[in-house]
């Protein structure tokens, strides 16, 4: 993966500004009007990545972007509501909600760009048929997950949620069948699992993409077993303050962000890993 770096040509860019007194290095409501500058929060991998490959296209629309990169998912929305940031790029929507209604926060999806299927990790077993019972199972301490890796581990016929649960909200509280009696630890910060999964802890790992490709695995090839992305709900989307969802700079970013190039790009670059949302 290449490194993320800041565009030279945006950086000229925002000196140029700033030496003819219209630049402005706030985020937010700081900006002046007609500043054309955009700082967005991002994921190392594959956000970053993606928002890099927009760079030039939004500069060709006179846009300045700045990527600033988070490691957690707490961060990210943190300086999005204190103005640090523009918008962000790193979370679903059901995170999106549930940060809103854990924090207060008055963020909207202005909208959404990728999928990243969710991939199980064994380095002792081939299949998910091959898990014996009492098979210790990692996840994350993320609750907006739980009820994703539920519902894949029901899909693939391991386990079977309550009837009428409402199944992106579910937890291991809501598993009506468990016949190999799976063990489950929901505590571990998402971004150790690929570490959990490198150390053998465990008998199986869920991990998402971003975290696996960040610590240099394949999520398309190396889990035993993948999320479906069709239908999926948990689209990664592009968070702003209510009202900046309108702003010219985030119509542009989320129109390239949708462009053929930007499809493309994921496409090939991830080979499955990471998938573009339908618009």
């Amino acid at each position: 993966m290449r490194k993320l770096l800041t565009s030279i040509s945006a950086l000229a860019l925002s000196i140029s500004l700033a030496a003819c007194g219209t630049g402005n290095d706030n985020a937010g409501g700081g900006a002046d009007e007609g500043d054309k500058k955009l700082v967005v929060g991002a994921s190392n991998v594959p956000h970053a990545e993606i928002l890099e490959e927009a760079q030039p296209l939004l500069e060709k629309k006179g846009i300045d972007l700045e990527i600033k990169t988070f490691q957690d998912y707490v961060l990210p929305n943190k300086a999005l509501a204190d103005k640090e940031l523009d918008a962000n790029y790193f979370q679903h929507i059901p995170y999106l909600e549930s940060q809103k209604k854990e924090n207060g926060y008055d963020f909207v999806n202005a909208g959404g760009i990728h999928i990243e299927p969710i991939g199980v990790y064994s380095k002792k077993y081939k299949s998910l048929e091959e898990l014996p019972k009492g098979a210790k199972v990692i996840m994350s301490n993320s609750v907006a997950d739980h009820g994703r890796i539920l519902s894949m581990l029901e899909e693939k016929g391991l386990i079977k949620l309550k009837e009428g649960v409402d199944k992106t909200k579910a937890t291991v509280s809501d598993i009506a069948e468990n016949p190999k009696n799976l063990q489950f630890e929901a505590d571990v910060e998402a971004g150790l699992l690929p570490q959990v999964y490198n150390n053998n802890e465990g008998d199986a790992v869920l991990i998402n993409a971003n975290y696996a490709l960040d610590a240099g695995l394949d999520p398309a090839k190396d889990p035993i077993a993948v999320e479906s992305s069709e239908n999926n709900p948990y689209v990664n989307v592009i968070a702003v303050r209510k009202g900046d969802e309108n702003k010219e700079e985030i119509k542009a970013l989320v129109e390239v962000l949708h462009s053929k190039e930007i499809k493309d790009f994921i496409n090939k670059e991830y080979k499955g890993a990471v998938v573009p949302a339908a618009e």
